[in-house]
């Protein structure tokens, strides 16, 4: 009984290691290129290091970390070469997941969706750029989640994860960054809605003004 506990808290402090790590390299909070540290890692998280080193694995997989023989572990580097192959990606499963979510939102994900919906409409003319790119990153997810495919779910929050990784490159360089979050509001508005084609079109358009911007930052 004591070792079945003490397995499912492993198996949490692997999950919120994971999360945490993730976001750091996401929001290039390490930095591209950056060695990993495991030790460093576990000490700031609050953790030891095998749930580190569970979530390094998943981190390897998602292509956000790489390892080297003999030289270590490193966040991956942001290669804008791979915007096209990750946007062809997206461009079919965000209208997908979009459609499927106003399919089959619950009555949790429509009131999560609503929420955020209210937090894109609150004026915020201090949000700095980390605020609105994790807000974008909450949506995205949240939608993801009211697909209930977590096949889908999964594909998408790891493309969206890379997408992030060379929107924050080039923040200061976007234009329109608070437009391009604030476009959310018609999409969740459409998949709370029911709509489920107009959601799928909102999505698609997001997708490729993405990649647009970023193409005119460089």
């Amino acid at each position: 009984m004591q070792q079945a506990a003490a397995e499912v808290e492993e198996l949490s402090l692997a999950e919120r290691a994971y999360r945490a790590i993730r976001d750091r390299l996401v929001m290039l909070e390490i930095r591209p290129g950056a060695p990993i540290n495991e030790e460093q890692l576990g000490q700031s998280l609050g953790v030891g290091r095998t749930p580190v080193r569970e979530a390094l694995k998943r981190l390897q997989y998602e292509r956000l970390i790489t390892t080297y023989p003999r030289r270590g572990t490193f966040a991956t580097e942001v290669n804008i070469t791979d915007l096209a192959h990750i946007s062809e990606v997206r461009q079919e499963l965000e209208p997908l997941a979009a459609a499927q979510a106003a399919r089959r939102a619950t009555a949790a994900d429509r009131g999560n969706l609503t929420a955020l919906r209210a937090e894109l409409d609150e004026d915020g003319p201090g949000r700095n750029p980390a605020e609105l790119m994790r807000l974008d990153l909450r949506v995205h997810r949240a939608v993801y989640a009211a697909t209930h495919n977590p096949y889908l779910e999964d594909t998408l929050v790891r493309h969206d994860n890379l997408a992030t990784r060379i929107w924050c490159l080039f923040v200061d360089r976007l234009s329109d960054m608070a437009g391009h979050v604030e476009e959310h509001g018609p999409l969740i508005t459409a998949i709370v809605a029911g709509d489920a084609d107009r959601a799928a079109r909102l999505a698609r358009s997001h997708v490729e003004g993405f990649e647009r911007a970023v193409r005119e930052a460089i």
